[in-house]
């Protein structure tokens, strides 16, 4: 057995940055057998990881990437970790499309669901999107509608031989952590969802160096998203502020009112709903806190709250699937 795989399987010791970053390598050389991958997947779950491992397998995750370049100077990623086990709908893809229509350019990395039922990937397949990791392609798409998406498996070869494995495990892992600081361009600004506030945390340090501006946001209740079902934790550049319904004169949403349906079919229903601007009031709310939180980015010194209204205003009036037709 491989010593980093020792060191993890048989003597539960955490990696060092240079460790983490060989492990990955070890996984896609093939190095590591499938059971090896997943004992390695749960033990390194079940304790907690630590900063030097992440950076370590981020760092070797993007040298393994599939190169491209775009336009990512005044550009904006919006991916969560996933694996809060809330089941919401596609809040951060919903709120792609709507800042994509307010002139706003992002480039949206992201995947199927795996520890949950449906992911981006999987709503954008189902309305028709056809995922490419072509450069003159995504360009042009960036050019014209101001969006593109990197599907995840396109990009990142290493992450193959884990994807079958990660989904038959249906569960949380060190993987979920890394979706998005692995965005193959790293745009240079991001919002970013967390499932936990120590995770949250690492972010803010790992991303601090590498995003003109960033927001990382984690629910108190356990949302790797802003919900308004309680206050969130949203960690900037140089600010750190909690935020809930009250900030934009709302009522607290109950959780059971952003729930994303039972089959992909239903979690794009939602999605063409609120860009319709035809959207239940609490899903239509969560979308356009969620796109100021991100216009702040942009506008790190804008009212959050006079943002907002522009961004319901905007979603209400039916702009965004004018401009995108769904």
């Amino acid at each position: 057995m491989n010593e980093i795989v020792a060191k993890i399987l048989k003597e539960n010791l955490t990696l060092h940055k240079d460790e983490a970053h060989k492990l990955i390598h070890l996984i896609a050389e093939n190095q590591i057998n499938d059971s090896q991958i997943i004992a390695l997947m749960m033990c390194i779950q079940l304790r907690a990881y630590t900063l030097e491992e992440i950076n370590g397998f981020r760092t070797a995750l993007l040298e393994l990437s599939i190169p491209i370049q775009l336009d990512t100077e005044n550009a904006i990623d919006l991916c969560g970790t996933g694996g809060d086990g809330k089941n919401t709908f596609n809040i951060s893809t919903t709120t792609a499309f709507v800042l994509a229509s307010m002139n706003y350019n992002v480039i949206k990395h992201g995947n199927y669901g795996v520890s949950s039922s449906c992911g981006s990937s999987n709503v954008l397949e189902n309305l028709g999107y056809i995922f490419t990791n072509n450069e003159t392609q995504l360009q042009d798409e960036l050019q014209k509608n101001n969006i593109c998406f990197l599907h995840a498996p396109l990009f990142h070869p290493a992450l193959k031989k884990v994807g079958k494995l990660r989904a038959d495990l249906a569960l949380k892992t060190f993987f979920n952590t890394l979706g998005p600081l692995i965005n193959p361009v790293q745009p240079a600004h991001q919002l970013a969802g967390t499932f936990s506030l120590e995770l949250a945390k690492m972010y803010q340090y790992i991303l601090k160096p590498l995003r003109k501006q960033y927001k990382i946001i984690y629910g108190l209740d356990g949302y790797d998203e802003i919900t308004l079902t309680d206050y969130t934790k949203v960690l900037g550049n140089k600010t750190e502020q909690t935020i809930s319904a009250q900030n934009f004169d709302l009522e607290r949403i109950e959780p059971q009112k952003l729930y994303a349906g039972n089959t992909v079919m239903e979690s794009s229903k939602i999605l063409v709903s609120i860009l319709k601007g035809t959207g239940t009031e609490e899903q239509m709310q969560v979308v356009a806190v969620n796109t100021a939180v991100a216009m702040q980015c942009f506008h790190p010194e804008e009212d959050l709250k006079i943002l907002h209204k522009e961004a319901i205003k905007h979603i209400k009036s039916g702009a965004v699937n004018r401009k995108f037709k769904f």
